[in-house]
């Protein structure tokens, strides 16, 4: 039988100093899956540094639009009742990637507000980004010729 060493008080001083640094040095992860968790831990035992989730990456994904009209003068009319922020998305993309596209809006009520919290209407949303816009009862009739 062995018979187990006593720790003297410095080693016990020195261990406590290396464990609080560790701990002060460490920011505290919150990881979205134990695979991510486990990934971590393996850098982090092989003196790998990195870091986590720190930096942001813009992407497209391609999606298609369907205007609800084309008329033969070549004009996209998209008609909303309730046009949503990521309607809102789709129309600035499809304008952003279709610089040739004469998209213009046709609203039940332009008036409404984009959201709850906002004094933001649809119809000023539009003037900001440039689309040509309309209530359903005073379509201008050059636009349909």
């Amino acid at each position: 039988m062995t018979k187990k060493t006593k720790t003297s008080k410095e080693e016990s001083l020195e261990w406590a100093k290396q464990a609080y640094a560790k701990l002060k040095n460490k920011k505290e992860i919150k990881f979205k899956s134990k695979l991510e968790e486990r990934v971590a831990d393996l850098l982090t035992n092989l003196g790998v540094s990195y870091e986590y989730e720190s930096t942001k990456v813009p992407y497209t994904i391609q999606h298609n639009y369907h205007p609800d009209f084309i008329l033969s003068n070549h004009v996209y009319l998209e008609t909303k009742g309730y046009w949503d922020a990521k309607d809102r998305r789709k129309v600035l993309a499809v304008k952003r990637d279709n610089p040739d596209i004469d998209l213009r809006m046709v609203f039940q009520s332009p008036y409404n507000k984009i959201s709850k919290s906002s004094k933001t209407t649809y119809a000023q949303w539009c003037e900001k980004h440039d689309i040509p816009w309309t209530s359903f009862h005073n379509i201008p009739l050059d636009w349909l010729t």
